[in-house]
């Protein structure tokens, strides 16, 4: 079992709200958080796994159910089966505004965001769990390169050999699209979707050319639009928008996509052992994208993650704005980093609080007398400035 980061900021939320929901993608390690959460509780707590027959039937009548357990904490897991449970928590909440009564743990964000947003405004307090970080694992070069290889999804990282990792990421891919994705009411032939989420794994963090997916789909810019947005929604990329800034230049206005887990993207590009990947072409794409999930993962609450690049050719990969604060960040996959010309125009432009070159090195060390070159472990501490 794994500390992970999020335990702490999902205690805080439950101590300030009435209900929290924590939502991430299956079998990123929700329910594992929710058990700890109870153990670690003063109080009664009452699990329910709503994609079990049994449970749901438990909570027919929500009502009652609410009256049965006043002083627990009610677990509510998988609770995008049971989307009308949110016009009951309203009222009870209501009724009853205690503190960290309700834990409500979501798969996916279709219904789950509008019905919360809808129902539960000024009541429910969200916290985005995704894969395993760097700082939760023991932190040895080893295993910081087995995290990269198979990615942050606990049972993938923990697989006995690279080969049980590489079937269970497939498996979880194929159930995605065949079974969870149309449960949430996605009408898009699997196959058609696994397709363009191979497209998009070999287009990985670089600029969304809409035009040059469509092409290759053999459809219209809004439809792969579309499907970006539902793999999106699903947690299973994202979208690194530019920075938009007053300094009279013209700036890249086109977002980057990344695939979040690493160990997904390298399924789809076929990489299944650390040799594959260290001789593959996408490996620096690989370990920007994997750095930029531990960026946004760790980045204070409410700060903007972001990406800079003009025309003329300043670039800088990451640069998280939080407050008066504005810390860049270039990731290099070299354990003796070089930086362009492009990344000095681009300190230039932003005069950030603090710069830092992400790299495969043991420890960190100054790079010249503004930028410092850091480990993957140290991120954390950087964006705590």
């Amino acid at each position: 079992m794994y500390q992970r980061s999020a335990l702490a900021q999902i205690a805080a939320a439950l101590r300030r709200s009435p209900a929290v929901a924590v939502l991430g993608p299956r079998q990123v390690g929700k329910t594992t958080l929710a058990k700890q959460l109870a153990a670690m509780s003063q109080r009664e707590c009452v699990y329910l796994d709503l994609q079990d027959e049994r449970d749901r039937a438990r909570l027919a009548d929500p009502n009652v159910f609410f009256k049965t357990h006043p002083d627990a904490l009610i677990v509510l897991d998988e609770v995008q089966y049971t989307p009308d449970i949110f016009r009951h928590l309203r009222p009870e909440i209501d009724r009853d505004r205690s503190k960290g009564r309700f834990l409500l743990l979501g798969s996916a964000s279709f219904s789950l965001l509008k019905q919360s947003a809808e129902s539960l405004a000024g009541r429910l307090a969200t916290v985005e769990l995704g894969g395993l970080l760097v700082q939760e694992i023991e932190p040895t070069f080893a295993r910081q390169q087995q995290l990269w290889l198979r990615g942050g999804f606990p049972e993938s990282f923990t697989s006995a050999t690279d080969e049980d990792s590489f079937e269970w990421r497939l498996d979880f891919m194929r159930l995605l699209l065949e079974r969870d994705l149309p449960q949430f009411g996605v009408q898009v032939a699997a196959p058609t979707l696994q397709r363009f989420w191979r497209m998009v794994a070999n287009s990985h963090s670089q600029l969304t050319n809409m035009s040059q997916l469509a092409s290759s789909m053999g459809t219209s810019v809004p439809t792969v639009g579309r499907y970006l947005d539902l793999l999106e929604a699903a947690r299973m990329l994202r979208r690194l928008q530019p920075m938009h800034v007053n300094l009279n230049k013209r700036l890249v206005k086109t977002p980057k996509t990344y695939l979040r887990d690493s160990g997904l993207l390298h399924a789809l590009l076929g990489i299944n052992t650390m040799n594959d990947l260290l001789s593959h072409p996408m490996m620096g794409y690989s370990w920007e994208g994997f750095v930029l999930e531990h960026i946004s993962q760790l980045a204070p609450r409410g700060a903007e993650v972001m990406f800079y690049r003009t025309a003329a050719g300043a670039e800088m990969d990451v640069v998280v704005q939080h407050g008066s604060q504005t810390i860049c960040f270039e990731i290099k996959s070299s354990s003796a980093p070089k930086v362009t010309q492009g990344f000095h125009n681009a300190m230039q432009d932003l005069k950030p609080t603090a710069t830092f070159i992400v790299a495969q090195v043991d420890k960190r060390y100054a790079f010249s007398e503004q930028v410092e070159v850091i480990a993957l472990t140290d991120i954390a501490v950087a964006l705590q400035r």
